[in-house]
């Protein structure tokens, strides 16, 4: 290794590596041994430079040693903050909505999603996002409007089922036997339900004491601190920042030298940090009575009591239509585009992915957090913006568990004046991000069997009822390939060889 005392010639070449100019024994050796000393010490380079080695510039070697492998930096410090807050477009809108609607607790929630995400960087070792559970805040929103204890029971019903999932290996056993075209289903529809959700941000007020989707009929004006073209500027920010999202290492290096500068030197810039900054700092310049309405201190942490009856109404009102979202989006979509996104790693496994949202619920949801899960879009955000390791959700559980410190309940003051427009934004990033997993699809029947899906899921507003229509078409196409006659022939094969 580069970095062992015991093979000095590796790290002279490994430091000239960094220039790509040959030691001088390079050329006094024979000619094979020079090449493959020089071509392992060229991989070792490309190997720090891509999966965090320890001499991975703007990280001392000493700091490493007391860092999980799962949380150490994979690209610079700013992409990984980047990252982090590449899902706040879907969180904030949600528990911004809860808390003024439902008066759900927004300091308790900030501080036990903290710790979700710091576990979850630490386990899974990628940014593996933590959000709120969608339909059940959905249905807490709706006419039914849940109640704090209705809503948490909900919570708790879904992630004990999950944990059941989870600890006997079912879900393992339904991740493997689950149909890829059916899973790019949802996830397309998943991605396009958030890039539609983005875009009435963007084009419409919002009023988020009534939904997390409420769009007005009112549409945003073109200019002020919550216009239209602030929005639009950040947009264009963040895509001149990060293209299309594909400024991997085999692009840069297939463009040009001052192309691939050119490149190099944007994606550095953490586009969704700075925009998500110039959003706080607006909450205070559009209102800057806030700071005499915050409160410093965390809220006071207490049991949640929930009666049989909570239970009952939040698990058949919320519970149930929440349930095959979980399953689907949290648990498989979210392990099956983490193999896409992190072919370099181990592939995650769904029983842990599922005991994960299981376990974390059913300690959160006593205190009042809102019910939380894993989730595709989360990721592809939070991949889509930087976040390429554990360190990213790190860095975010580190925020978050700040402002629930200091602020509390309180800083629902601050969120509620952010700008609508600026989340949209970065909403729209990750549905297209999420959406665009599907694009490996190699043949025109996977291709419609995933655009069947979607489509279903979309119309019906229902991941589980594209899933069962995805599934049927799936098991349909298959029967037309049976061989009726041979099948007939082996049945009766079967019977004769039973009879006396």
């Amino acid at each position: 290794a580069p970095n062992n005392n015991r093979n000095p010639d590796g790290i002279t070449i490994y430091n000239h590596c960094k220039s790509r100019t040959p030691p001088a024994h390079f050329y006094t050796q024979p000619p094979p041994t020079a090449i493959l000393q020089y071509s392992a010490a060229v991989v070792q380079a490309a190997m720090a430079s891509s999966a965090g080695d320890p001499l991975l510039p703007g990280e001392p070697p000493h700091r490493r040693r007391f860092l999980p492998p799962s949380i150490r930096l994979k690209t610079s410090v700013w992409s990984e903050l980047g990252g982090a807050v590449g899902d706040l477009g879907t969180y904030i809108p949600i528990v911004l909505a809860l808390s003024l609607a439902s008066h759900l607790d927004l300091g308790t929630t900030l501080i036990f999603t903290a710790l979700y995400n710091f576990a979850s960087g630490v386990l899974f070792g990628i940014p593996m996002p933590v959000q709120p559970m969608k339909s059940i805040a959905a249905v807490a929103l709706s006419s039914a409007h849940l109640t704090v204890p209705q809503i948490m029971g909900a919570g708790i019903a879904v992630a004990a089922i999950l944990l059941f999932l989870g600890a006997t290996g079912l879900m393992t056993r339904l991740y493997r036997v689950l149909p890829l075209p059916v899973v790019r289903g949802v996830q397309l529809s998943q991605g396009l339900s958030f890039a539609f959700t983005a875009v009435k941000y963007i084009r419409y007020d919002q009023d988020f004491s009534r939904s997390s989707s409420a769009s007005t009929s009112v549409e945003r004006p073109l200019l002020g601190l919550d216009g239209l073209l602030l929005a639009l500027a950040a947009l264009l920010f963040i895509l001149l920042a990060t293209g299309a999202g594909d400024d991997d290492d085999s692009a840069i290096n297939g463009a040009d030298g001052r192309a691939a500068t050119r490149r190099r030197s944007c994606g550095r810039v953490p586009a969704a940090l700075i925009v998500f900054a110039l959003g706080l700092v607006l909450c205070f310049v559009r209102d800057p009575s806030i700071f005499r309405g915050l409160r410093f201190g965390p809220a006071p942490l207490g049991l949640v009591k929930i009666t049989w009856e909570d239970f009952k109404i939040g698990f058949w009102q919320a519970a149930v239509p929440q349930l095959p979202l979980s399953v689907l989006n949290s648990v498989i979509a979210v392990c099956k585009l983490s193999s896409d996104l992190f072919p370099e790693q181990a592939e995650l496994s769904p029983a842990r992915v599922s005991v994960s949202v299981g376990l974390m619920n059913l300690v959160g949801c006593w205190f009042g957090a809102m019910p939380c899960c894993h989730g595709a879009g989360g990721l592809a955000g939070q991949y889509r913006f930087g976040g390429r390791s554990g360190a990213s959700v790190v860095f975010l559980a580190m925020g978050k568990l700040a402002l629930g410190l200091v602020f509390g309940n309180s800083f629902v003051t601050i969120l509620g004046e952010f700008p609508i427009g600026i989340l949209g934004v970065m909403l729209l990033f990750s549905g297209v991000e999420l959406a665009m997993a599907s694009r490996d699809m190699g043949s025109k029947e996977e291709s419609f069997v995933m655009l069947v899906c979607a489509g279903v899921s979309l119309t019906g507003s229902s991941a589980a009822l594209g899933f069962i229509a995805g599934v049927v078409l799936h098991l349909l196409l298959r029967l037309r390939e049976v061989d009726c006659g041979e099948l007939v022939g082996r049945l009766r094969a079967r019977r004769y060889r039973w009879l006396p």
